[in-house]
Parts: structure tokens; sequence; C-alpha cells
């Protein structure tokens, strides 16, 4: 949900002490900002990133596999899901650091293997890779490193 001057959305987090004026407060101000405003308790992830997230996660997973190309993964979320964007796009658009922090997060806050980071997200982390931050997305790399294994048969 970033950048966030600029999203519709904003999850307005209930913890334990949070009194009914801080919330109503925080409610209002969003709703004068011209946003809408989503209560979620406070659980890793809340509602945004618990839903989203793994998504990302099993999409990079399918690439990872071999499943599909990172064309073919963003074109079926887009046109069979109606998402505006594809996973791996919005993955980027994220940040793959970002991304692999949220998993860590999840996995460490539930305990449960449903939200272990995809090896490969850990890896193009791990590799500088971050997404959009850096010019250069995960759809891109994985081209480059496509076109660089089919140049490298033929030598």
């Amino acid at each position: 949900m970033n950048p966030v001057p600029v999203m519709q959305l904003v999850e307005i987090i209930r913890g334990l002490q949070t009194s009914q004026e801080t919330f109503d407060t925080v409610k209002n101000l969003t709703e004068k900002d011209g946003q809408t405003p989503v209560e979620a308790n406070d659980f890793p992830g809340f509602i945004s990133n618990r839903v989203l997230m793994p998504m990302i996660n099993e999409a990079i997973y399918t690439l990872f596999e071999g499943v599909g190309t990172p064309e073919a993964i963003d074109t079926v979320m887009k046109l069979g899901m109606n998402h505006p964007m594809g996973p791996l796009t919005l993955a980027d658009l994220i940040g793959l650091d970002t991304c692999l922090a949220i998993m860590e997060v999840l996995y460490r806050g539930f305990g449960d293997s449903k939200y272990r980071p995809c090896p490969l997200l850990r890896k193009y982390v791990d590799a500088g890779y971050l997404g959009r931050k850096q010019e250069e997305g995960s759809i891109n790399i994985e081209k480059q490193i496509r076109s660089t294994k089919s140049e490298n048969k033929f030598k």
C-alpha cells in the first residue's frame, strides 16, 4: 500500500490499547483526506499484506519452479483474475526487499510454512535485485538470465 499519499485505502490498525477516541480521530482524518479507512486488528501483516504477500510469494515460486515465464504469470493474473497488474510487476513496484521482509514477518509471526519466503526471492534480494527502485525489476532480470542461458547454449 504505497505510496501512501496516492492510495485510496488506509488500514487503521487497532491495537489492544487503542482507544475509541484515537481510532475515531485517525478515521476522521483519513476520510477528510479523501481516503477510505478500513479497520484491522493487530496481527502480523494486518489484512492487506496477509492476503497480498503470500500471492506474490507464490507467483515467485511459480517462476522459481519453471511453471511459467514472468510474462505468463503476470498475464494470467491480469486477464484471468482481473488484477490491474501482475504479481511480479507488483513485487517490483513494492520492492523485492520489502516483499522479503514482510514474508519473514509473516513466517516468524505465525510459524506456518505457507509464509516461508521463496528461495528465489531471497536469492534476488541477496544479489541486490530489489525491483524498480533500481530500474531493473525481477521480470527484466529473469529475461536477462534466460537470454544469457540461451546464448550460452550456442557457444
